[in-house]
């Protein structure tokens, strides 16, 4: 019974003691609380600006780097020794240009033997044909000649492919950028032979923000300047763009540009497309640090007379440091855009100078 007595007396301490102690915090933190209070009644430095209506250029510019108007990697359409090469690295060709000649004396034996099968099968075909018209044949005999003329037909006209793929001609215009075969060398179908690029006319291509992407259109012309000449522009025209973004919110496009003679460029090259936005009517722009905690936020202090009041507002595009204001201020307006991490709503503020 005493233990009983002196535990439940050693409980109530405790208790009384831990009341004590909250207690005590509670009068701390009040105190600390009217310090702050107290140390707040003063005047808060800020800087602010003047809401205005601003008349922006929104035209832009985006990097990027050529690219052949048109390449391609011609294949071998058939097998056979090269028995002569005309064309070197860094040879123009024309589109339909002989560049090699393959071995055709195996082909041509095959178009010869294909070329007096189908004669034959022609004479018999208008043979049986004439017989079946006096009951000589049946209609069978016929069908079965007549199968026999047209598969052999088919026969004639892939070695006559064969022999003209031996001629081997650019697909394209253009130059060839790099050479895989040699004079002698034994080909085997689909191997590879030339890389044929044509940069009469070249690609652009860039990445352009969501906010600039929305007012370009396919066909449009764009200004392309280039570093190694800069005193030039070179005319181009837009060819594609994309209708999905990646992850910054940017899109690529792509503008077909056409190269100047004496200063054409090279596919590889750096370029500059400057892009022109239609005409918009002026719109009210403040600085980005007027916003608090961020432009996602959609909050500001205005200055009215000499009190900061917090305002919601609605933010519309962002240039640079600058933030496009749709709703929430009106022009003439002053607005703070420093000193907002000392400010509550309704604080007393006063203006430094810049």
């Amino acid at each position: 019974m005493k233990k009983v007595l002196i535990y439940g007396t050693l409980t109530i301490a405790a208790l009384a003691a831990i009341v004590w102690k909250l207690n005590a915090n509670k009068k701390a933190t009040a105190a600390k609380t009217e310090f702050v209070k107290q140390a707040n009644t003063g005047d808060v430095p800020v800087l602010t600006e003047k809401v205005t209506k601003t008349e922006f250029d929104q035209q832009f510019t985006v990097n990027g780097n050529f690219e052949p108007g048109r390449e391609l990697t011609f294949m071998s359409e058939t097998a056979g020794r090269i028995t002569k090469l005309y064309v070197d690295e860094g040879s123009f060709v024309k589109q339909g240009q002989v560049m090699a000649e393959i071995d055709d004396e195996l082909l041509g034996t095959d178009l010869s033997a294909a070329r007096v099968n189908l004669e034959q099968l022609k004479v018999d075909k208008e043979r049986f044909e004439s017989a079946f018209k006096t009951g000589g044949v049946t209609q069978k005999q016929v069908d079965d000649v007549r199968l026999q003329y047209d598969v052999a037909k088919s026969k004639y006209e892939a070695a006559s492919r064969r022999i003209r793929d031996t001629r081997v001609k650019a697909p394209i215009s253009g130059i060839i950028n790099e050479k895989f075969v040699e004079q002698g060398a034994y080909l085997s179908v689909g191997a590879k032979m030339f890389d044929i690029v044509d940069v009469s006319r070249l690609k652009l291509r860039v990445t352009v923000p969501e906010l600039q992407v929305i007012h370009l259109n396919l066909g449009d012309k764009v200004e392309v300047t280039s570093n190694v000449f800069p005193e030039t522009t070179y005319s181009g025209k837009i060819t594609f763009i994309a209708p999905k973004g990646d992850a910054t919110l940017s899109y690529p496009v792509e503008m077909e540009v056409t190269n100047i003679s004496g200063k054409s460029l090279k596919a590889g090259m750096y370029g500059t497309a400057h892009f022109k936005m239609p005409q918009q009517a002026p719109a009210m722009l403040i600085a980005r640090t007027a916003f608090v905690g961020g432009v996602n936020s959609n909050e500001v202090y205005v200055k009215d007379g000499n009190k900061a009041k917090l305002r919601k507002v609605v933010a519309g595009r962002i240039y640079g440091d600058r933030v496009e204001i749709r709703e929430g201020l009106s022009e003439g307006e002053t607005v703070i855009t420093s000193g907002q991490i000392n400010l509550s709503d309704g604080a007393t503020v006063t203006e430094q100078a810049k």
